[in-house]
């Protein structure tokens, strides 16, 4: 057996209130007295960076926002946020959002701690060193980023989502309360929650870490399957099959916020190690054309992918139904049916796709080969990616 290792954030606080009871203790253990807080303006008028300064007042620490980072941010916003972070000079950044905020805090740790521009980072293993110490607090309960080491934005000029992955990363505490996730509409809370079922999805069905096709000489945050990370996806996947349609439902049941908030950090910390596969390399040049959210975006191709993936999954696949509550169904069955229940478009002519589209699509993804090496079916050619994409037109 190949060695494995597993990587998580350097602590994780998890539970209702736990912005409040914990948030101080993580600032306190970094000794910050400066803190920059990244987020947006509708987090900002629904209470949630007024309850997250909260301790940061009483403990005395200075703080400033950048409440302007908007979905699936391009470049320039990373930027802009970096200069406000700079001019500030804070000891700590605290991301409070989805994971397009946390993202964004992330590459402000990053751009704070060894200037360059974002696009210098891009791709696996290429920041020098620990970045500015960095808090995350997730709003969603989808992308895993408060414990993942990867910031996904989006190349403006070139048209696609991109990619910093990097151990150094993750950040030093995640802080995750399912109450901040209660005013999430229920699209978002719909969006995201497909996106945590991708990253389970995908970090199980990966391809075995003894057979991980990495060349000599590269380095990777992703490593293919492992005992634990399996572990982390299963429970994932369990909670999503029976708690994202009722979050989707009603925005006040508790108990399915709370499985739902948990499903996502267990999402993040199964991907974050495994890795994620053909469906974001798909994800990222439909997301950078049309501007769909990465949740929508994954869950709208998760099923047509489960299906080019079946024969050399069919032993995963086939363990998904019992952990989605339906034993005796087809797995990617269920799944199509579940996006359908909470409302992700079917099909890519639904959120903007036009067909001549696609084969510029299949190229770029094509050429995600640290995505690619993870799938369990490895694809030979853009001819074949582009049959995917076909079938999900």
């Amino acid at each position: 057996m190949r060695t494995w290792s597993f990587s998580s954030a350097g602590a994780l606080f998890f539970g209702r209130n736990a912005v409040r009871v914990h948030l101080r203790d993580a600032v306190e253990r970094l000794g910050a007295k400066r803190a920059f807080v990244v987020t947006d303006s509708i987090l900002v008028n629904a209470g949630l960076y007024a309850q997250t300064t909260e301790p940061l007042a009483a403990l005395g620490v200075a703080f400033e926002m950048f409440d302007r980072v908007t979905p699936e941010p391009g470049a320039e916003l990373v930027r802009e946020c970096a200069a406000a972070a700079r001019a500030f000079n804070p000891d700590v950044i605290v991301g409070l959002g989805g994971g397009s905020n946390m993202d964004t805090a992330k590459l402000v740790a990053l751009l704070l701690a060894h200037g360059g521009d974002p696009l210098d980072y891009t791709g696996d293993c290429r920041v020098p060193g620990p970045v500015k110490p960095l808090i995350c607090v997730p709003t969603t309960a989808g992308t895993g980023s408060e414990v993942s080491a990867a910031a996904v934005f989006t190349d403006t000029a070139n048209h696609i989502k991109v990619s910093c992955l990097s151990p150094f990363l993750r950040p030093a505490f995640a802080i995750v309360d399912p109450l901040f996730t209660v005013s999430c509409p229920p699209k978002v809370t719909a969006d995201s929650g497909i996106d945590a079922l991708t990253h389970a999805i995908e970090g199980f069905c990966a391809v075995a870490n003894d057979d991980f096709p990495l060349p000599s000489g590269e380095r990777t945050v992703y490593q293919g399957k492992n005992p634990l990370a399996d572990a982390m996806a299963r429970e994932a996947i369990t909670l999503v099959g029976k708690f994202l349609r009722r979050a989707v439902k009603d925005a006040n049941d508790l108990e399915a916020r709370d499985g739902m908030a948990l499903a996502a950090t267990l999402g993040g910390l199964a991907f974050s190690n495994a890795g994620v596969a053909l469906v974001h390399a798909m994800e990222y040049p439909v997301g950078g054309a049309v501007h769909v959210s990465h949740g929508a975006g994954n869950g709208l191709l998760l099923p047509f992918v489960m299906e080019f993936n079946r024969p050399n999954a069919q032993h995963t696949l086939a363990q998904l139904p019992a952990l989605l509550g339906e034993p005796g169904k087809d797995a990617v069955e269920i799944v199509t049916q579940l996006r359908a229940d909470i409302g992700i478009p079917l099909r890519l002519r639904d959120i903007g796709v036009k067909e001549e589209m696609l084969p510029g699509f299949a190229s770029k993804a094509f050429a995600i080969k640290r995505l690619m090496r993870v799938n369990p079916r490895m694809p030979q050619s853009a001819d074949e990616i582009l049959g995917i994409y076909r079938a999900a037109f």
